[in-house]
């Protein structure tokens, strides 16, 4: 007793043993934020894959594995395809126009993305030489691919046992944690559910946008005039799609600037074809930007929250914690909003959470209120003439 106060030493040198490891968890979830926050990410966009795959495919190892490099694997090495080739291109303006300074932050990465240049060319003609030159360039740069493909290596491993072994996560938080009134299930079960749609249903919308733009771009290239066309049209469509992870804004921020240069350079090259510049925006603004926004935005994505919050969280997540602020952004909003929704309302008012203070229903049904005040109405009345049949009973 120290003051008073019983203190139990043993358990206060456990909650202390225990307190040093969360400590340290936290310490390395943090240094690797991005990589487990990409690995996450991972698993909401492969999760309707797997669960697919899951039912024709044993054992769930196996599923796992083809789901992610069905769908994951590809996607990455398309991004650091994109990344290499944009790096390229920015190496060759550097040698015509005065960047130096930027030029000499990206130089490390410059002979690393002239290893992609051509990949189809080590593919169909994998001579000796060649295969000799891009290993000594490889070999150079070991430090850098090491480190990328050891992030690499724990995103997928991340994203694989969660897709393995989530059901049994599921049930040790249930068991563990779970209360009386079903606040902790109802809780994770809503995280879970915007976490999936926002994560693998932006995901298919930028795929079925890029598809779009890439289509339109290439179409739109066919009857362009000679002096002036659409750069890249396939990656310029990719990059479009990618850009409609940032809700309303993210495809305008691409062909909007590509718009101007088109304008400015057929200006200068001959104004009797500014009509091309125009055709370009009048297809990005209505095809492949308003009507996938309208038609495929509603059933693949975040349909429980409030597009202008999930626009914000896309602009600032970046901002505040870097690349993986894009992904990161939108898990914060995701927790903040259901937890004011179920949990912070009892808190505030200084009551119990009790199972009637949180409706599960309101969380993952439609609302009816007029159905629901129905049925209530008819429940209520089948109740009482029950209490006044007993009651009847009694008496007689």
């Amino acid at each position: 007793m120290v003051g008073g106060v019983n203190i139990d030493r043993a358990r206060t040198a456990w909650w202390l043993v225990g307190l040093s490891l969360g400590v340290a968890v936290l310490f390395v979830v943090y240094s690797f934020i991005g990589t487990f926050v990409f690995g996450i990410f991972l698993y909401y966009a492969t999760r309707p894959v797997y669960k697919r795959l899951r039912r024709r495919i044993r054992p769930a190892s196996l599923a796992a594995a083809t789901a992610l490099f069905a769908l994951a694997l590809p996607v990455l090495l398309l991004m650091a395809y994109t990344g290499a080739i944009a790096l390229q291109e920015f190496n060759n303006i550097a040698n015509r126009t005065d960047v130096t300074v930027l030029q000499t932050a990206i130089q490390p990465y410059i002979d690393v993305s002239s290893l992609a240049r051509s990949p189809e060319e080590l593919l169909a003609n994998p001579d000796p030489a060649l295969v000799s030159e891009f290993g000594k360039a490889a070999l150079q740069y070991v430090g850098l691919i090491g480190n990328a493909i050891l992030h690499l290596f724990v995103m997928i491993a991340i994203a694989f046992y969660l897709l393995r072994d989530d059901h049994r996560l599921s049930r040790f938080f249930r068991r563990q944690f779970g209360d009386e009134g079903g606040v902790v299930e109802a809780y994770l079960r809503a995280v879970d559910r915007d976490f999936n749609s926002i994560f693998f249903g932006n995901i298919l919308n930028a795929l079925l946008t890029g598809t779009i733009g890439a289509a339109s771009y290439n179409l739109i290239n066919m009857f362009a005039p000679t002096q002036v066309v659409v750069p890249y049209p396939t990656l310029l469509g990719l990059l479009t799609g990618a850009a409609s992870l940032i809700p309303i804004v993210g495809m305008k921020l691409v062909y909007f600037p590509v718009s101007a240069f088109l304008g400015a350079e057929t200006a200068m090259a001959d104004p009797a074809f500014l009509w091309f510049p125009a055709l370009f925006f009048g297809v990005s603004l209505v095809v492949v930007d308003t009507i996938p926004d309208l038609v495929l935005r509603p059933y693949v994505s975040g349909r429980n929250l409030h597009v202008g919050l999930v626009m914000l969280a896309y602009i600032f997540g970046p901002l505040l914690f870097g690349w993986y602020g894009i992904f990161l952004g939108p898990m914060i909003l995701v927790l903040v909003v259901h937890f004011v929704r179920v949990v912070l309302p009892e808190l505030v008012a200084g009551e119990d959470i009790r199972p009637w203070a949180v409706d599960p229903t309101y969380l993952f049904d439609p609302e009816t209120p007029e159905t629901g005040a129905t049925e209530t109405a008819g429940v209520e009345t089948t109740e009482t003439e029950a209490a006044d049949e007993s009651v009847g009973v009694s008496h007689q």
